[in-house]
Order: structure tokens, then C-alpha cells, then sequence
């Protein structure tokens, strides 16, 4: 998995880009195809923007945007969304081939 961080229109503290580097690495938590996460942080007047993409297998892509004075909770902010984005997603996947019981009593049930 391959971890980038860049900027636009500002230059990246070393300790801001290590912290987005922790925070991205902790979603292979939820999702464990993850194969690129990219992290874009963008200074505007009196904002900072934060954009997280996540790339995994089959071509699912995962983004949140967020905006705010401080970029370091924006980015805690972004990695809350993308924490629901990718666990939805897994119980999507997982359920998938095997319907929820509507029953309860363990066994499929039939369709009428």
C-alpha cells in the first residue's frame, strides 16, 4: 500500500505529514484491500482543505473532503468519514453472497 501526501499552494510541515501518514495507515483497520491512499491538503484564505482518496481492489474508490481553519482536524475528520465509508462498504461486500436471516432460527428463507 502506497501512502501520498502532497499539497497545493503551501508547503508541509514535516510533523503534519507524518501525522496524516499515521491516521491514513490506521483505515487498512476497516478495509484490508486498500492499494493507494492519497492525501491532497490545500490553503485557501483562511481555510484549510483536506481531500483523502482511497483506492482499493476492483476499483472502489473511497473520498472525503473537509474544510476548516485547522488541517490537523480536518484530517481526523476525513479519516471518520472514510472509517464508515469502508466498513459500510465491507458488510456490503461480505453480505453479498449470503442474504441476512429474516427469521432467526439459522436457515434461509425461501422466496415465495
Amino acid at each position: 500500500m502506497t501512502v501520498v501526501v502532497s499539497s497545493r499552494h503551501m508547503e508541509i510541515s514535516p510533523a503534519l505529514k507524518s501525522f496524516a501518514e499515521q491516521k491514513v495507515m490506521k483505515l487498512t483497520r476497516y478495509y484490508d484491500r486498500i492499494q493507494e491512499i492519497e492525501v491532497v491538503l490545500d490553503a485557501a484564505k483562511d481555510q484549510m482543505k483536506v481531500e483523502i482518496i482511497v483506492n482499493a481492489e476492483h476499483k472502489n474508490m473511497f473520498i472525503a473532503h473537509q474544510d476548516g481553519p485547522d488541517a490537523y482536524a480536518n484530517i481526523d475528520e476525513c479519516i471518520d468519514k472514510l472509517e464508515r465509508q469502508l466498513t459500510d462498504h465491507k458488510t456490503k461486500v461480505r453480505n453479498r453472497k449470503h442474504p441476512a436471516d429474516t427469521d432467526g432460527d439459522g436457515r434461509p428463507v425461501a422466496k415465495i
